[in-house]
Formats: C-alpha cells, sequence, structure tokens
C-alpha cells in the first residue's frame, strides 16, 4: 500500500508471542501461540515507523482504514544507530 502524496508505504510483520504448555507432572506438552500483526510505516529517507496502534483494522476483512490525522501527525522514530538500551532492568528500549 502507497500514499500517492508522500511516496510512503505500509508494511507488516507477524511475530508471534508463545507459552509452553505443561502437564500436571510439570512436563512440557504443547506450545500455545498467538500471532501479533504490527504495522509500519515506511517513508524515503525516513526511519520506518511503527503505527499498529494508530490504524483502524477490520480483523475480519484485513482491511485497514488510515486516519487523515497519520498523514501530518506521524509518530517520531529513530535510526537503529540511534536507539539506546535504558539502564534500568524494567524496560528494554528507550
Amino acid at each position: 500500500m502507497t500514499t500517492q502524496e508522500t511516496k510512503c508505504r505500509f508494511a507488516e510483520i507477524i511475530q508471534y508471542n508463545c507459552v509452553p504448555r505443561t502437564n500436571r507432572q510439570g512436563h512440557p506438552t504443547t506450545v500455545y501461540c498467538v500471532p501479533i500483526p504490527r504495522l509500519f510505516r515506511l517513508c524515503p529517507d525516513r526511519p520506518a515507523v511503527e503505527v499498529t496502534r494508530l490504524l483502524d483494522v477490520d480483523l475480519t476483512t484485513g482491511y485497514i482504514e488510515i486516519p487523515r490525522t497519520l498523514e501530518q501527525n506521524l509518530p517520531r522514530g529513530k535510526p537503529w544507530h540511534e536507539v539506546t538500551k535504558n539502564n534500568d532492568q524494567s524496560q528494554d528500549v528507550v
């Protein structure tokens, strides 16, 4: 999907959150996984920005509605070399 005005496009990746299931003796039996779709806006000469929470997605059809405000107010993104790890152990990435 590409917007004509900005030459930006959207990309989707699917990540999975998996939890092992165990029996009464504590031995693993199966792994239960839930898909987590993530949507990103990719614009030339700018870092990719995750916009999953900003879009309205119809889960039955897969149709994505892009709010007009997204065109004017993109969330800020950083190049990977500017992403730093927080010293606080309770948070992974700033």
